[in-house]
């Protein structure tokens, strides 16, 4: 009897960890490009995601698909929401070309950010162009997205919009690593320390609203916060990023989805001083 229960036990531990890594399959962005692509008219476009994998099914079927456009006239501004909060320090971080984008992913603690007593702990940050959301119909020429996870798996993204003008500069540290990856998408190097709070914000308002992830597996009920104010980048360094990921694209942005019903917050602090 001792043995059929430590049988049991172990079988136990297999199926509850069989269980834990199909979540984890499911939850996380997919790391290489092979099986989607952006080409719209390519049957592994963004209208065909949820066909190519069961497991990706949300992406054609999901009712809260990310990203979005940011329409004034359905946002509802508030004061309530409160400043956002980040605690970041720097930690070592890698840089891996994935195919369809470039991903600064932290190895050590990078900090974390609150959201409603929430703690969620920075994870990777990776770049889109043309920017994925949209305010009032118009997409912008890049748009940085800020990982954040929750040690059960809640996921809390940040994004940043840039138009062209100055050059940002976090991406110009960061643009030898980016030229070194150029033309592999199976190297991962060290970038070494790097500070997250060199990522510029510049704006106490945001947007927030109940999204996805916008590639595959496309995981639904993600905290979206999008920084009201738009950023500026070089042509040069958005073209650099595009050209470094070498995937044949002129894009790497989802198509915006429908927002079916869902409410967007505009958090807007009681002295509304311009930031």
């Amino acid at each position: 009897m001792e043995t059929l229960t430590f049988s049991r036990k172990i079988l136990f531990c297999c199926f509850f960890m069989l269980i834990t890594f199909a979540f984890l399959a499911r939850a996380e962005e997919v790391e290489d490009e092979r099986g989607f692509s952006y080409d719209e008219n390519s049957d592994t476009g963004p209208a065909h995601w949820g066909e190519i994998r069961p497991e990706w099914s949300l992406c054609n079927n999901g009712n809260m698909q990310s990203p979005i456009d940011l329409l004034n006239k359905r946002v509802q501004v508030v004061s309530n929401l409160g400043r956002l909060h980040r605690e970041y320090k720097p930690s070592n971080a890698t840089l891996k070309n994935r195919g369809h984008d470039m991903k600064l992913t932290w190895v050590g603690d990078a900090g974390h950010i609150n959201i409603n007593g929430t703690s969620y702990h920075l994870k990777q940050c990776h770049w889109h162009s043309p920017s994925e959301h949209s305010i009032d119909g118009k997409r912008y020429d890049l748009e940085a997205h800020l990982v954040h996870e929750t040690p059960d798996g809640k996921i809390a993204v940040i994004g940043i919009m840039y138009e062209i003008g100055r050059p940002d500069t976090f991406l110009s540290s960061m643009e030898n690593y980016l030229k070194a990856l150029a033309d592999t998408t199976d190297l991962e190097i060290i970038v070494g320390n790097v500070d997250p709070e060199r990522i510029k914000f510049g704006s106490r308002k945001y947007y927030r609203y109940i999204g996805s992830l916008t590639i595959p597996p496309c995981t639904q009920n993600v905290v979206w916060t999008i920084v009201k104010k738009v950023r500026t980048v070089s042509r040069d360094q958005v073209k650099m990023i595009r050209e470094a990921v070498h995937d044949e694209s002129e894009a790497n942005a989802r198509p915006i989805q429908p927002i079916n019903n869902r409410l967007v917050k505009m958090y807007r602090p009681h002295v509304d001083k311009e930031d």
